[in-house]
């Protein structure tokens, strides 16, 4: 009786500590479905599993934010494999989940919470870990998590309250990922290529029409990729992605993108390099960003966003070779192509149809205006087949140098290549190179600001051969190392997103020197006289443009940019292109 009484005990207290730790691991959101997880929320729980599941999951420190708390990395593994060399030794594919870029739009907070715990806790999970690394950063934009608001979502439903998309500069972190105006980005930049993820996963909440889907999703778009990388993505993942999502009771659609109404076709985005699939196809890697729709119910958000980053492990799991072998011809096939694509645009001319599941949408008369005002009926579903055009063309190609040097007074660009895994040598003695260089022909700065810059775009080039002098120390990087694509997409300033485009160049485009009219005006003359060619082009110019015609010092001014007194560095872009 005794013995039967002290088992019956143990095995009150066994079930009690069983029930205590499933409890003591639920979220925020498990214990109130309307609630995301706060920033010591998170943290507090990431370490609780690194405790408790020490040989499966890690949590550390990784850099710095601009609010001056750290940014974090958790990494889970089956067997250990906690670090980028260790993943690469083990050919392990390497997943990389990033949460709270924008903090208002934080699903992917408490999806990603209860889907480490749930592969920790469920062995029968766990078998889909053995080929793949899964690295996450829990709160990109710690500093807008921390400024938790209920208003700064006004179409959202729910949750109850959330974070700020600014970060503590008031900038968007997913228009940093190049420019790296932030710490958060700086510290982002340096773990993500030491990394080199194969996949990239970054949670986010969408804005805009209505419809009947849950979850929608930008993938990298395709003609951006490599093409080793491109076949993989649209013939193996998406349509696996997108039937195991239908499967599981989540259909999805291609991101809503639209000029005027859906139903007139939706239209792939322009995954440009500041964003953050951009940025992954810089480092040859797939990306992808969720988007759950803002006004379907909170609760079925953060459960399709699950389920995507389900879905995505059990794919790379079962493909994880096709995958890196994917991965490593794309970067072998960018070391030795000799022409390189740098800008695209959305070519209407090709078009798919896709089957859409949407709402009807009409105009009524405004309520606050009294003018008529777009709504979507959701008592009118529909289901057809609508225009889409997935297709992007290249508008600039470029040959690709041998190499590029970068002087060393510009180490603002050559800390953030640094960042990128790019490899460099310093010139070991002062030397007169002969390569390729640009002259800046005509650009449009944006006239306001734009996430602290103006940036420039509609860059048009001249090249020229010259004769420069660099110095020792100045920087030669070869575009034969894995990250030529960063390189080349980086430091050519006709590519959309280059740190010329940045403004990091911007000094060559402002004049040092000038002349005063009156002295200038007797050697003008004797330059005239001297050089019968400027004297003719002079003419000429006078003839076509009767403004310049009549005036005086546009003419001054002519003569003195084709003279020998104009400085050669104006608008002279500094970075040598070694051709040979």
């Amino acid at each position: 009786m005794k013995k039967s009484l002290f088992a019956s005990l143990i095995f009150i207290a066994f079930s009690s500590a069983k029930a205590q730790n499933k409890t003591d691991l639920l979220t925020p959101f498990e214990k109130n479905n309307n609630q995301t997880a706060a920033y010591t929320e998170g943290v507090a729980f990431y370490k609780k599993l690194a405790q408790r599941f020490p040989k499966l999951l890690t949590f550390n420190e990784v850099g710095m934010t601009d609010v001056g708390k750290p940014l974090h990395l958790v990494v889970l593994s089956l067997d250990g494999t906690f670090t980028p060399k260790a993943a690469r030794a083990k050919n392990k594919a390497v997943l990389f989940i990033n949460n709270a870029i924008h903090p208002g739009e934080p699903e992917g907070v408490d999806a990603t919470m209860m889907l480490v715990r749930d592969y920790l806790t469920k062995v029968e999970n766990q078998a889909f870990l053995k080929n793949i690394v899964v690295v996450i950063v829990p709160y990109y934009n710690v500093d807008g998590v921390l400024n938790r608001n209920w208003q700064s979502r006004a179409n959202q439903n729910g949750p109850d309250s959330y974070g700020f998309r600014g970060n503590a500069q008031n900038l968007d972190l997913n228009r940093d990922f190049i420019k790296c105006d932030t710490r958060n980005a700086q510290s982002f930049n340096k773990v993500f290529a030491a990394w080199q993820p194969d996949i990239f996963i970054d949670n986010h909440t969408s804005n805009g029409a209505d419809y009947q889907y849950t979850v929608t999703v930008i993938a990298t778009q395709k003609d951006k990729l490599n093409s080793y990388l491109a076949d993989y993505q649209q013939n193996n993942l998406l349509p696996r992605l997108f039937n195991d999502m239908k499967t599981r009771g989540w259909e999805m659609s291609p991101y809503v993108s639209f000029e005027e109404k859906v139903e007139q076709g939706l239209m792939a985005f322009p995954d440009l390099a500041r964003y953050s699939t951009g940025f992954a196809a810089l480092h040859n890697c797939i990306g992808f960003m969720p988007e759950t729709h803002m006004w379907k119910p909170f609760p079925d958000r953060v459960r399709g966003t699950y389920t995507f980053m389900d879905c995505v492990i059990r794919i790379m799991h079962s493909d994880f070779n096709k995958i890196i072998a994917a991965k490593k011809k794309a970067i072998e096939d960018y070391k030795t192509k000799t022409n390189v694509d740098l800008s695209w645009k959305l070519d209407t001319s090709r078009k798919e149809k896709i089957l859409f599941k949407g709402f009807e949408a009409g105009y009524k008369p405004s309520e606050v205006s009294g003018l008529p005002r777009l709504f979507y009926d959701r008592n009118k579903p529909f289901t057809k087949e609508i225009p889409y055009f997935p297709h992007y063309s290249p508008t600039v190609s470029i040959t690709k140098p041998k190499a590029y040097i970068v002087p060393q007074a510009y180490f603002s660009v050559l800390e953030r290549l640094r960042w990128n895994g790019v490899k460099m040598t310093p010139l070991s003695k002062d030397s007169l190179v002969e390569a390729d260089f640009y002259t800046i022909v005509d650009y449009k700065p944006s006239p306001t600001p734009y996430e602290n810059h103006h940036p420039n775009r509609d860059v048009k080039v001249e090249t020229k051969t010259l004769k420069r002098q660099f110095y020792k120390g100045d920087m030669v990087i070869s575009t034969t190392q894995n990250e030529a694509r960063y390189l080349i997409e980086t430091l050519e300033p006709q590519a959309p997103d280059s740190y010329f485009a940045w403004n990091f160049f911007d000094g060559i485009l402002n004049q040092k020197e000038y002349f005063s009219d009156y002295i200038f005006e007797d050697l003008a003359a004797e330059l005239l006289k001297k050089n019968p060619e400027l004297k003719r082009k002079l003419e000429e110019k006078r003839a076509s443009d009767p403004k310049f015609a009549q005036s005086a010092s546009a003419q001054l001014d002519f003569v003195y940019r084709n003279s020998p007194y104009m400085e050669p560095s104006f608008k002279l872009y500094p970075v040598a292109r070694v051709m040979k």
